[in-house]
C-alpha cells in the first residue's frame, strides 16, 4: 500500500495506537466489572484470533505448519497471556492510569534483559542516565500512589505493581524470542496464531485459578461487555494492525512514541470517563518516568541517515572553503 497515495492513513494509524492503546487500560477495568481477569483475557484474545485466522484462511493462506504454531505459541503466551493477561490481574487492585504508567517502564526492562546488546546500549551515555532517571521517577510514582490510596490494602497494591512489572518482563522476553525465532509466514497469520494460543492459555489459567466456578454470563453488566468488545475489535485488531503497518512504512523509533503517549491518554480518559484521579506526586513521577524513557531512546530519534550525513559533510566543506575565501586581510 503506497503511503504517497494514502497519506491520510499515516495520521489515522498513529491516532489508533496513541488513543486506542491508551484507552485499552480503561477498557480492561470496565471488563473486570463482570469478568475475572484471565477469563476476560482469554475471551479477548481467542475471539480476535479466530476472526483473524478465518479471514486469512478465506484468502487462501495456510496455517498447517506445526513449527510456526510452536514459535507463535511461545511468543503469544509470553507477550499476550503473560504481558497483557497479568495487566488485567493487576488492574483488580490498581487504577487503569497506574497500570499504564507502570507499563511505561517497559523500555528499561528491554535494555536490562537484552544482554547481547549491552555494549551498544551503554556506549551511549544517554541510556544509563535515562535508566537512572526513570527508576527515580518510578519511586516517586509509587510513593504518590501509596499516599493516594492509603485506605486500600497496601500489600495487595504492592503485589499488583510487582505483577505489572513482571508483565513488562514477559512482554520483553516474548518480543526478543519472536525476533530471534521468526515464523515463516505472514505477520497477520503470526498474530492470529499468537492470539489463539494466548486465549487458550488464559482460559487454562482461569480454570486452574477456579475463575469459572463462580462466573455467570448472565451476571455480566453491559459496561463489561462493551469493554470486552472494545478490547477485541479495537485493542487486539485495529490498533495492533495499525502498529504493524506503521512499522512497515515509518521508522521504528517514531512508531515507538506510543510508549510515551499511552499513559497520558489513559490518565485523561480515566479522569473523564471513570473519574479516576491522579495526585501531584503521581503526576510528578509520571513526568520523570517519561523523561527517562525519552533519554534512553534520544539517540535513535535524532540519528541521521547516511544521505543526511553526506549532505552535512558537503555543507561543512563548503562552509570551510567559504570561510577561507573571505577571511579578513
Amino acid at each position: 500500500m503506497s503511503t504517497s497515495k494514502n497519506k491520510w492513513l499515516v495520521p489515522v494509524a498513529f491516532t489508533n495506537i496513541y488513543v486506542i492503546w491508551g484507552i485499552t487500560f480503561l477498557a480492561i477495568s470496565f471488563g473486570l466489572k463482570g469478568f475475572p481477569p484471565f477469563i476476560l483475557s482469554g475471551l479477548r484474545f481467542l475471539v480476535a484470533g479466530i476472526l483473524m485466522i478465518c479471514y486469512l484462511l478465506s484468502k487462501g493462506e495456510k496455517a498447517n505448519s506445526l513449527t510456526n504454531w510452536k514459535k507463535n505459541a511461545v511468543t503469544g503466551i509470553l507477550i499476550l497471556t503473560g504481558g497483557t493477561g497479568l495487566v488485567a490481574w493487576g488492574e483488580q487492585y490498581v487504577t487503569a492510569s497506574e497500570a499504564a504508567i507502570s507499563i511505561a517502564t517497559g523500555p528499561f526492562w528491554f535494555i536490562a534483559i537484552d544482554r547481547k546488546n549491552w555494549k551498544y546500549y551503554f556506549s551511549d551515555k544517554f541510556i544509563p542516565i535515562g535508566l537512572i532517571i526513570g527508576f527515580i521517577g518510578l519511586v516517586f510514582f509509587l510513593k504518590g500512589s501509596s499516599a493516594a490510596h492509603a485506605s486500600v490494602d497496601s500489600h495487595l497494591r504492592t503485589t499488583a505493581f510487582i505483577v505489572l512489572g513482571l508483565s513488562s518482563v514477559a512482554w520483553v522476553l516474548g518480543s526478543l524470542y519472536s525476533k530471534k525465532n521468526p515464523a515463516s509466514q505472514s505477520t497477520l497469520m503470526n498474530i492470529a496464531q499468537q492470539l489463539i494460543v494466548a486465549g487458550l492459555a488464559s482460559f487454562f489459567i482461569a480454570f486452574v485459578r477456579k475463575e469459572w466456578t463462580d462466573f455467570s454470563v448472565s451476571a455480566v453488566p453491559l459496561s463489561a461487555w462493551l469493554g470486552v468488545l472494545f478490547l477485541i475489535f479495537f485493542g487486539s485488531i485495529v490498533a495492533y494492525l495499525s502498529y504493524i503497518w506503521l512499522l512497515s512504512v515509518k521508522p521504528a523509533a517514531l512508531v515507538s512514541t506510543h510508549t510515551y503517549i499511552n499513559p497520558i491518554v489513559t490518565v485523561i480518559a480515566g479522569w473523564i470517563v471513570a473519574h479516576q484521579s491522579i495526585n501531584g506526586g503521581q503526576l510528578y513521577g509520571l513526568s520523570i518516568i517519561l523523561l527517562g524513557v525519552l533519554l534512553t531512546n534520544v539517540t535513535k530519534y535524532f540519528k541521521l541517515s547516511k544521505r543526511s550525513k553526506v549532505k552535512l559533510r558537503r555543507l561543512r566543506r563548503f562552509l570551510n572553503k567559504t570561510g577561507k575565501r573571505y577571511q579578513p586581510i
